[in-house]
Order: structure tokens, then C-alpha cells, then sequence
């Protein structure tokens, strides 16, 4: 489908996808949710796509729901598994999780609400100088436990300061992520395109089925029930990664103190 909400850039095996209405500073419409939906539902079987990095246009990543558009709407709500729009946007969040690729978000100025749970959502998150992130829905009469934000931030965070940030909602800036976990690393704004490019060589070295099953395995630990079940996925993923001619051609290039050449076979 044609998008107007989001773009995509596609740089090599990177998408750059970008929330692009930053004159309302990327918030979240029923048409960007649309798009966003068709775009993850579309990775799952994307050979040519190894990794996506999530950006906002303008100055802000995504200051969250466009409350003036939805109370605004006059079009029927989405279904969203007898949700509506509720479900049709926590569908995107289980969408990021599920798909092979990793996500990385570069966040800069604010990330609010369904914004910051965009980031939660990541895989890694690197944060410019100007990033401000809060759990904004209990400020507008709503609970903080909202598009997986229950999920995601006490388990990057610990639940002490989960309860914080979600009990109150109130901003953490971008030097307080670094220091609690939250995020990778903190840059000057201008530098985000910098401290990215070594994340994308790195992971761009990998062989293509390691990565995602390194992706989809982390996922399966951290609700592991025990050391068995998650070591019984690493098992199963060493097994199928190991019968790869990309994993013969990785301990050749060990071997032979050469960089391996990858083919995705």
C-alpha cells in the first residue's frame, strides 16, 4: 500500500521507517496505525529486510495518541479483535515483537505515551540529548498500563522504577535512561546517524538466520519458566543455524582469520 503516515527508506538490508507527520509531532492516527500494520505484518517472510530503524520526523519521535483526531473522528473504528481502535493498535506492538528483524529506535525530543511504548517495543533504543519520555496516559484520566508498557518497562527497568514512571507519569530525560538501562547510549542530536552505523555493521556481519533466531530466542527467555525452557530454544535454534552453509562458511573464516561472506543459505 501507498503511505502517508510513515516511509520507508530503504538503505541495502536497513529500512529506515520513519513516523512522518511532524507537524503534529508524529502522533498516532488511525491511518498511521493502518500503516504501520501492514508494514510489520509484511516482515515476517522478507528475506531482503535484516534490520528496521524506527525514527520520528521533525523534532520528536512520537508525542503518542492524537487525542484531537480521535475525539475528533467521524470514521467507524477499526475492529481490532472486538477492541476497536484499542486492539488495532496493540497489534502493532505485538507485531514489533514477533517479526525476525531487529528494531532499533533513534528517539529524539518527545516520546510520550504510545511513543514511548513504540520504543519499549524495540530491540535497542539510542537516545539523542533531547529525548523525554514519559508513560502519558494516566495524565489524561487513563491507566499507564497500556500498549505493553506493563510489559516492557519493568522488565528493561526493574519494577521500582516502572512503578514510578508509570504511577506518576512523569518524564525521564535522556541521561536518567542511560542510567537506569532504558536506553543504549545517549549523543548529541546530531550524532544519532553516527552511533547507529556501528550497530547496523555489527548485526550486518551476522549470518542471516543467527540473527533472527538470536531475535526470536532472547524474546522466548525472557518469559522463559526455567533454565530448560529457554536452553531448549537455544538448542533447537543452534541445530537449525548449525545445518546452515552459512555456519560452515562462519568457522571457515574463523579458521582462516578471514571475514566470513555470508549468503543467507
Amino acid at each position: 500500500m501507498g503511505y502517508e503516515t510513515i516511509s520507508i527508506e530503504k538503505q541495502g538490508q536497513v529500512d529506515h521507517l520513519w513516523l512522518d507527520r511532524p507537524e503534529v509531532l508524529n502522533a498516532i492516527n488511525t491511518q498511521m496505525v493502518t500503516e504501520l500494520r501492514d508494514y510489520f505484518a509484511g516482515l515476517a517472510e522478507n528475506k531482503d529486510t535484516r534490520i528496521v530503524v524506527f525514527r520520528g520526523r521533525g523534532r520528536a519521535f512520537c508525542a503518542g495518541l492524537d487525542i484531537k483526531a480521535a475525539v475528533s473522528a467521524n470514521d467507524p473504528a477499526p475492529f481490532g479483535g472486538g477492541m476497536g481502535f484499542q486492539g488495532y493498535l496493540a497489534e502493532v506492538y505485538v507485531s514489533m515483537r514477533r517479526c525476525p528483524q531487529p528494531i532499533i529506535s533513534l528517539v529524539q525530543g518527545p516520546a510520550c505515551g504510545g511513543g514511548f511504548a513504540f520504543m519499549l517495543a524495540s530491540d535497542i533504543r539510542i537516545a539523542a540529548d533531547s529525548a523525554r519520555m514519559n508513560a502519558a496516559f494516566i495524565r489524561i484520566g487513563l491507566s499507564s498500563c497500556d500498549m505493553g508498557t506493563s510489559y516492557f518497562l519493568p522488565r528493561l527497568v526493574g519494577t521500582s522504577i516502572a512503578s514510578e514512571l508509570m504511577l506518576t507519569g512523569r518524564f525521564i530525560d535522556a541521561e536518567r535512561a542511560l542510567r537506569v538501562n532504558l536506553v543504549s547510549e545517549v549523543v548529541p542530536e546530531d550524532e544519532l546517524e553516527m552511533a547507529l552505523q556501528p550497530y547496523l555493521n555489527e548485526m550486518l556481519s551476522t549470518s542471516p538466520m543467527g540473527l533472527r533466531l538470536t531475535k526470536e530466542g532472547l524474546n522466548l527467555a525472557v518469559d522463559a519458566a526455567s533454565l530448560e525452557a529457554a536452553m531448549a530454544v537455544e538448542n533447537r535454534n543452534q541445530l537449525l543455524c548449525s545445518r546452515t552453509q552459512d555456519a560452515k562458511e562462519g568457522m571457515a573464516a574463523f579458521v582462516e582469520k578471514r571475514l566470513p561472506n555470508y549468503k543467507g543459505r
